[in-house]
């Protein structure tokens, strides 16, 4: 009977069982680097593969690649080139796949899992579930109540149910949130209808079921300006709010007082990101494929015209070039995306050089911004004439308008213009895995789970109440319990 009962070491059990344990989806890179550097069953290749892979694990992180999205949709040339700007490494290559599909997401940190989100004037923060803001509560967008005009620390948001937050997004005067389970709450200004509550037409100062899609489960939301999109689990896009330039992308400008789906997606792809922009909207498929529709000011919608698009129109100069877009991030007046092998594109105005091409030109359609060509980028994010570009290796580059320190450049005036790629030094000592940009102010999360926060605090959307505004990044702190 005691043998029986006796403790069992994983390195004891049968190989296939321990690949069943190594490809879970459970475990990170660095879980699976631990494993291999602690014990030789891991770092052994058993007479498995002894030509293909060097280790167990090895072996295990390849597996795992091939059960990306991203990965799987590449043809076969594109998915060598990947791995060769990976170093040949298969767990180098299974750390940039999990930190792209990430970087829309919830980050891994050492203190839990985390996501940041910088709304005009305010921030957003999940941590370990729970949802937290400061700032201006313009509109009740803090999800505070009525009599909170502002905080200027990062407050919990309490809901009117318990519920884990999984995912959140900030626009200018609403918000929308999440939960592990599916169901979607907003709050915010609600006077176009796109916090989904057709029964008012006030402004939702504390988070609120949208009971539309009550028994459809979500994954993930973008908030606009007056308009929402939810993209289900099943990839479906579904929009409401204004519609005046055909930013909901149903085939017309009639708005939607509650989320309606947009059948023209739904009946041609499997949607895996959407981004909206100030009046457009951006869909990223499950093939690499880019939708664009709404407002076509500012080339924003990549076509090379200005015309509004009132349903999704795939952007062809990528489908020409057999190009793959992982994920998207809409600015004010110009767009940046991420292609699966980590290189970069930015199109529409070019003004103070938020497009990171030297100048200030527009782009009509998309430019490969070639001068960060030799870095393997994870995660892009635009707003109000600025982007920075978050690299595996956990640096920042930014450029465009420093916008009262937003952009982090130590060495740069309050309005000046950087019309290149630069490495943000200011943060060079962390390791930065998520970054997000308001209107004057920047927020990043660390691999530590620390948060920092630079430019305009004016509103306290740096979380701090003692200072206008923070040039070198600041750490946040959370509401003491």
């Amino acid at each position: 009977m005691g043998d029986r009962l006796r403790s069992t070491l994983m390195e004891d059990l049968p190989i296939h069982l321990i690949l069943e344990i190594l490809t879970s989806g459970r475990l990170a890179v660095i879980d699976l680097i631990s494993l291999e550097l602690t014990s030789r069953t891991f770092r052994g290749t058993h007479c498995l593969f002894p030509k293909m892979f060097k280790s167990l694990v090895d072996y295990a992180a390849f597996l795992l690649c091939g059960f990306s999205p991203i990965y799987a949709s590449l043809h076969c040339n594109a998915q060598k080139e990947l791995l060769y700007r990976c170093n040949d490494n298969w767990k180098h290559l299974l750390r940039f796949l999990q930190a792209v599909e990430q970087s829309s997401d919830m980050v891994r940190t050492s203190a839990g899992n985390m996501q940041i989100r910088s709304g005009r004037y305010h921030t957003l923060l999940i941590k370990e579930s729970a949802a937290y803001s400061c700032g201006s509560s313009l509109c009740g967008v803090l999800g505070h109540g009525p009599e909170t005009t502002q905080c200027v620390e990062f407050t919990r948001i309490r809901f009117p149910v318990p519920v884990q937050v999984a995912q959140v997004s900030a626009s200018h005067n609403h918000a929308a949130f999440v939960t592990w389970s599916g169901q979607v709450f907003t709050c915010g200004d609600n006077s176009s209808y796109c916090c989904g509550h057709i029964d008012t037409g006030r402004p939702i100062f504390r988070p609120r079921m949208v009971e539309a899609l009550k028994n459809i489960p979500v994954k993930q939301v973008a908030a606009g300006l007056s308009f929402t999109m939810f993209l289900t689990r099943k990839g479906h896009v579904f929009t409401c709010g204004t519609n005046a330039h055909g930013q909901l992308g149903h085939g017309d400008t009639l708005d939607r007082p509650t989320p309606t789906c947009i059948e023209l997606l739904a009946s041609i792809s499997s949607v895996v990101q959407i981004a909206a922009g100030p009046s457009y909207a951006l869909a990223v498929s499950d093939d690499g494929t880019l939708y664009s529709f709404g407002s076509g000011t500012n080339f924003c919608l990549g076509h090379g015209e200005q015309h509004n698009e009132l349903q999704p129109r795939a952007i062809q100069s990528f489908r020409r070039k057999g190009i793959n877009v992982a994920r998207v991030s809409a600015g004010d007046e110009h767009v940046v995306a991420l292609d699966s092998t980590g290189y970069v594109y930015t199109w529409g105005k070019g003004y103070c050089g938020a497009l990171g091409h030297g100048d200030e030109i527009d782009k009509t359609t998309p430019s490969h911004l070639t001068s960060l060509k030799s870095k393997l980028v994870v995660q892009v994010c635009a707003s109000k004439r600025k982007t920075f570009v978050l690299v595996d290796d956990g640096s920042v580059y930014g450029f465009g308008w420093m916008g009262f320190g937003s952009l982090g450049f130590l060495d740069r005036g309050a309005s000046d213009k950087v019309l290149n790629p630069r490495i943000l030094e200011s943060l060079r000592s962390h390791h930065i895995t998520q970054i997000s940009t308001g209107l004057y102010h920047t927020v990043v999360v660390t691999n530590c789970g620390r948060v920092f926060g630079f430019g305009d605090n004016e509103r306290a959307q740096l979380g701090h109440d003692a200072v206008r505004g923070c040039l070198e990044p600041t750490e946040i702190f959370m509401e003491k319990s």
